[in-house]
């Protein structure tokens, strides 16, 4: 999308749980020729995030950081960290060195999903002072998600850069966002037939596309 400036580093969050976050993020680590990086990883069956952006952008190793943390189980943070005997603490945290190169940053799950007993994934997101993507599904139901998940983004003073769409199109949906969200839609992703650097470049090249 050419009349969008991303910034050299923000956070891909979304509405809910498989909602699109890890699409999203390969195809604007493709796109943007970015660095990749997910601080906290909930289960690793069949793969870890990290593993499937790697393998659809086919982007070098280099674009990728190790996750802080890496969870047996696919759960809320604070619950597999349990599970596998560790605690999370916002000090843990800290921004990788990719020097010139962009940095996005994918969170895990929504927004106010557990990181422990005192902390959430927003907490972590403005312990790391980034600005939000938000992923929001475009179908039925996503209003009252989107519109909360904004609503908590500005209660807590974390800037908001627009929402990706993710599913058909639905322009009630879009218009709705638009209009009570008071922000920008950064594109809309349709479903994709494959996701390879092809599908994903293409996509990418679409979004803010009427």
């Amino acid at each position: 999308m050419s009349s969008f400036a991303w910034p050299a580093q923000f956070c891909v969050s979304g509405t809910d749980t498989d909602v699109g976050k890890t699409v999203v993020s390969a195809l604007l680590s493709l796109g943007l020729k970015a660095s990749y990086w997910k601080p906290i990883q909930s289960g690793t069956q069949p793969c870890t995030d990290t593993d499937y952006v790697r393998q659809v952008t086919q982007l070098p190793d280099d674009h990728f950081w190790p996750e802080r943390f890496r969870l047996s189980q696919p759960l809320s943070p604070h619950a597999a960290a349990a599970i596998d005997g560790v605690s999370l603490h916002l000090q843990d945290f800290s921004l990788p060195p990719v020097g010139d190169r962009p940095l996005i940053v994918e969170g895990a799950g929504g927004l106010l999903v557990p990181l422990n007993d005192r902390h959430y994934i927003l907490d972590l997101i403005r312990h790391l002072d980034l600005p939000v993507c938000l992923v929001a599904r475009s179908g039925l139901g996503t209003l009252n998600h989107t519109l909360l998940s904004l609503a908590q983004l500005r209660r807590s003073q974390v800037p908001i850069l627009g929402v990706v769409l993710n599913g058909p199109k639905n322009p009630s949906n879009r218009q709705a966002i638009e209009h009570y969200g008071q922000v920008p839609i950064l594109g809309e992703l349709e479903p994709l037939a494959a996701v390879n650097p092809t599908s994903l470049k293409a996509a990418f090249d679409r979004l803010g596309s009427p």
